[in-house]
């Protein structure tokens, strides 16, 4: 089987020290800047003929190799008809030595260059692209002077913003901007992406990610150390179960489901029903005593149980039975909910998701021995609230999930996969319009299902956000971004699953 880690993802210090490697190794950066302008020049002509646009680009020129690399994509885009100009923000004297000798290739080729002294002097084209070659990734602090007004200028037109190795202003590391930064429609990342990308203000800035082979040997992306892996979705169909001819619908995947308070009765008809549309042969929702009439529109093929929040032998008898199940969607905060899921918490022996109100009650009693195979999917707030309030988000995740022996997804915009002592796992699709209520209850079922028919906790996880993310883009694209509702995503899943099937 294929690993699920795919492509590694740095630090913009470890990019550079692989690059220094490489060029003690004789390698050059001469030749590293132009391939990697070739590249550029290459997937700026496709993007431009996809969207039928004119061959007009304009460069944003800083001082360091990044402008260098602008200058040579530039140049070469030249060969390929575009008109290309140049806004170069510093003094030629001030630059790099690459930048300084590729500037005047460019200019050699016939390419236009300004050198404005002020604001007044960043003037854009009406059509076209604009190039930002300004700062790369060791850029840290704010934006300031004339690169700030340039940023801003940038933004603030109707051009596509092609950004060369991470978009000016972001930090590589952090993902945080200072002041100001570009928000690309693309990114060109040379060799491997940057962790900057995904945490914080970084996928707000980068638009869609887009790989320049920029002529570093494998060896060097070997020997690189890894902050996190993006999922290698190639590996993901071999997970899928197989389907046996003569298998009855225990052997699919019994899922038991306990949730719901009449508050919030929907969250967890949501994750019963993506549970079923996730491959579960039986779904069983237990939920409080005298809701009959408000899951009365539960799906036909869930089977609803009340139970006595003071009495679990009904449930006890189910687990022994079931492969699987969830706790948590709209069981709401009340002593009597928490009393209940305290109780049952350490009776728990099969492999279980915790969601939503679960993850609260955990985040009072942090000291509670947890089931012996948990999947945890909180989202930031709630993941913070299960460590320190001043913890790091990220290596608190990691901490937690080693030190209690639990994956955890970290749901967000992308999605992030904790698993014990592994590097994390970045999950780099979705789309903003599954930011409504109800998503992560969909997400916790068919998280629940994959794990009733067999996937590990980690196998479970990469699986299921994945297929929870491609059905959220197919329902965005349907019914847009802006309209669609959480049971879109359940009904677009088949249509994940085909296309899974299909790759």
């Amino acid at each position: 089987m294929k690993s699920l880690e795919g492509v590694k993802v740095v630090t913009a210090e470890e990019m550079a020290r692989i690059e220094r490697s490489a060029c003690d190794c004789g390698a050059s950066d001469e030749a590293f800047m132009e391939s990697a302008g070739k590249g550029i020049a290459h997937l700026t002509e496709e993007f431009v003929l996809e969207c039928n646009g004119a061959k007009q680009a304009l460069l944003l020129v800083g001082k360091g190799n990044n402008g260098g690399d602008a200058y040579v994509a530039g140049r070469l885009l030249k060969e390929r008809g575009f008109c290309v100009s140049a806004l170069h923000l510093f003094p030629l004297a001030e630059c790099s030595p690459l930048c300084q000798t590729e500037c005047r290739r460019f200019q050699e080729s016939g390419g236009q260059v300004s050198f404005p002294k002020g604001e007044e002097e960043l003037l854009f084209p009406e059509e076209g692209i604009v190039l930002d070659g300004l700062v790369g990734t060791g850029f840290q602090g704010k934006a300031e002077g004339l690169v700030a007004a340039a940023i801003e200028r940038a933004n603030r037109s109707a051009l596509p913003l092609l950004a060369i190795d991470i978009p000016s202003g972001l930090n590589g590391n952090t993902g945080e901007v200072g002041s100001v930064a570009v928000r690309a429609t693309l990114t060109f990342y040379l060799g491997l992406p940057k962790i900057g990308f995904f945490l914080k203000s970084g996928w707000e800035r980068v638009g869609e990610l887009m790989r320049v082979d920029f002529g570093l040997e494998k060896q060097f992306i070997e020997e690189a150390k890894a902050e996190a892996f993006l999922l290698h979705e190639e590996a993901l169909s071999s997970l899928l179960p197989p389907l046996l001819r003569t298998r009855h619908k225990y052997q699919a995947g019994y899922v038991l489901g306990i949730g719901a308070s009449q508050a919030m009765p929907g969250a967890a008809l949501l994750a019963s029903l993506a549970a079923l549309r996730s491959g579960a042969g039986l779904v069983r929702l237990f939920y409080p005593e005298g809701m009959e009439e408000a899951l009365s529109s539960a799906p036909y093929e869930l089977i609803k149980e009340g139970w006595d929040l003071k009495e679990d032998k009904r449930i006890r008898e189910e687990m022994e039975r079931a492969k699987a199940m969830f706790l948590g969607p709209g069981m709401g905060r009340s002593k009597e909910a928490k009393r209940a899921f305290l109780h049952l918490l350490g009776k728990i022996k099969l492999p279980c998701v915790l969601d939503a109100d679960a993850l609260y009650f955990l985040s009072e009693e942090k000291e509670r021995e947890l089931p012996e195979i948990s999947l945890f999917t909180p989202h930031h707030q709630e993941m913070q609230r299960l460590l320190s309030p001043t913890e790091n988000l990220w290596t608190g995740t990691q901490k937690f999930a080693d030190q209690k022996d639990v994956t955890v997804v970290l749901k967000g915009a992308p999605s992030v996969i904790f698993h014990p002592f592994t590097a994390p796992l970045i999950v780099p699709y979705g789309d903003p319009g599954m930011a409504t209520a109800g998503t992560g209850d969909v997400l916790t079922g068919v998280l629940a299902a994959l794990l009733a028919q067999g996937l590990s906790p980690k196998e479970a996880a990469a699986l299921g956000v994945f297929l929870h993310a491609i059905a959220g883009e197919a329902a965005a694209f349907e019914k847009s971004s802006y309209a669609m509702i959480a049971s879109d995503v359940i009904d677009f899943l088949p249509e994940a699953f085909n296309q899974l099937l299909g790759s």
